[in-house]
């Protein structure tokens, strides 16, 4: 900032700092990728002004769930985050990230959610953030390290557990990632190709990660009516490693297991009291994937997405194709395969009570991929300020803000971003909290969210509200690799 001009001025911005605050308003001040001046900014001279009466200023969203490892090298614009807010992706979730990788091998179920066998180019962390500095995406990355992903490049058979010479290579696997600056460990214990892993197994990757300050994110071995011996499985990994915890995506998934959210959290707060845990969530009561035979149900409805076997038989309901078959639901999900799938496995009640518990963040878990997504890929955080916050009245305003922002960051250890403060870096959004909404439903998944006005992405305006897949071009491009340990500490 030079002789009182700088780049941006936001003026007359609603703003709430912290999760019970109440809305104040104040100008912010932007010069290169930083905020520079909060408060009354009428002294500064700027390059760009813009009038926020009447509308909200928030820290850019962080997407603390996502699986776009290769998305944001493919389609670098990243229009389906950007357009609802987004400047902070963490990729790597659910055990599946796109390094390692052995060249030439084709992606093993579900890593292949995150592309074609041609997409898998990235040997170690420095190599995929070689590219990602090339492709200069919107929005920020940081990346976890996979157990599926470590298995897949150590082993054949996936199905059986690891044997110790091959958990000694995952480790240095591991470890090498973590010095080129990942953030920690995922797993995802409830595929095919990780249960068979031990929990000896992978409390040796965990343990791995404490010496660079690592986290470890898990999607539960179960998630049905197990879940309470999986979260105790996950709790008492963390615990041998001395790390903090995250579970993924904090459901009770299937029809005998609705209503539990309240013994869930329970469980789960009972353990915070001895431990450093928290979770994330997504605002529907439907989940996605591959299509897993073992959640085929008469209880739970499921929309196919994807077949290659069969593709046309695809944007169809399960039930339908099994009927047209003349087949019983289980041998129409065999004949399918591989395939994906929507899941209506969930009770709206539960969802709320995982929404609105404190601790809990908001992660979107959308599989850009997938040729028909779930609507979460474009819809979660403004669905989580519209319908939940303004129309439900599930949680206030100013805690949803804090699940998106400040919690992640301090959670991921972001460092300088999640809060509007000076010198930290310009990541933000300006939305009119009385007309935002989610668009996407399961029907039209690819539907922009309204009342998203201006996005910047380290001090870069990256959407305007009204921009398209052919407008998007016009805006800057400046989203950062965040490695655990880079130079911005």
């Amino acid at each position: 900032m030079t002789d009182s001009y700088v780049d941006s001025i936001i003026k007359n911005a609603t703003v709430y700092q912290g999760p019970n605050s109440q809305p104040h308003v104040i100008d912010v001040a932007i010069d290169k990728d930083s905020i520079v001046a909060i408060g009354d900014c009428t002294q500064l001279q700027a390059k760009h002004n813009y009038d926020a009466t009447g509308l909200v200023l928030a820290p850019g969203f962080i997407d603390v769930h996502t699986h776009d490892d290769l998305e944001v090298l493919n389609n670098p614009h990243m229009l389906n985050k950007v357009s609802q807010g987004v400047t902070t992706v963490i990729a790597g979730n659910c055990g599946i990230s796109a390094v390692p990788y052995r060249q030439g091998e084709a992606p093993v179920d579900p890593i292949n959610l995150l592309g074609e066998k041609n997409k898998f180019v990235y040997q170690d962390l420095n190599d995929y953030r070689n590219a990602f500095e090339c492709a200069l995406p919107s929005v920020n990355l940081a990346m976890l390290v996979g157990h599926t992903s470590l298995r897949a490049y150590v082993m054949q058979d996936l199905t059986r557990p690891a044997r110790d010479d091959e958990i000694d290579l995952m480790k240095q696997l591991l470890g090498t990632a973590m010095v080129q600056g990942a953030l920690g460990l995922s797993t995802g214990l409830a595929y095919y190709n990780a249960k068979g892993a031990s929990q000896s197994e992978v409390n040796a990757l965990a343990k791995v990660v404490k010496p660079y300050d690592g986290i470890y994110t898990t999607h539960l071995r179960t998630e049905f009516q197990g879940i309470l011996d999986a979260m105790d499985e996950a709790f008492a990994t963390a615990s041998y490693a001395d790390i903090p915890l995250v579970i993924s995506h904090i459901k009770c998934a299937g029809q005998e297991n609705w209503g539990r959210a309240a013994q869930v959290l329970q469980h789960l707060d009972k353990q915070r009291e001895h431990q450093d845990i928290g979770c994330d969530c997504y605002p529907y009561a439907a989940s996605s994937s591959t299509l897993d035979l073992n959640q085929v149900s008469e209880h739970t409805e499921i929309f196919i997405t994807w077949s290659k076997s069969h593709p046309k038989m695809a944007q169809q309901s399960l039930n339908d194709i099994a009927t047209k078959w003349q087949l019983s639901l289980l041998d129409a999900a065999k004949k399918l395969q591989p395939a994906g799938a929507v899941y209506h496995c969930m009770l709206e009640d539960d969802v709320k009570q995982f929404l609105s518990y404190k601790h809990s963040m908001i992660g979107s878990d959308g599989l850009p991929c997938d040729p028909h997504p779930h609507p979460r890929l474009w819809g979660t955080f403004p669905r989580v300020l519209g319908h939940y916050c303004n129309d439900k009245k599930t949680l206030p305003l100013a805690l949803a803000i804090h699940k998106m922002t400040a919690l992640p960051a301090a959670r991921f250890k972001l460092q300088r971003r999640g809060e509007i403060k000076v010198g930290y870096f310009a990541d933000l959004v300006l939305f009119n909290p009385k007309k935002v909404q989610d668009q996407a439903t399961y029907n039209k998944p690819k539907a922009q969210a309204l009342g998203i006005e201006y996005v910047w992405v380290n001090g870069t305006l990256s959407f305007v509200a009204g921009a398209n897949t052919d407008t998007i071009v016009n805006y800057g491009r400046a989203g950062q690799f965040l490695a655990r340990s880079s130079t911005d500490e």
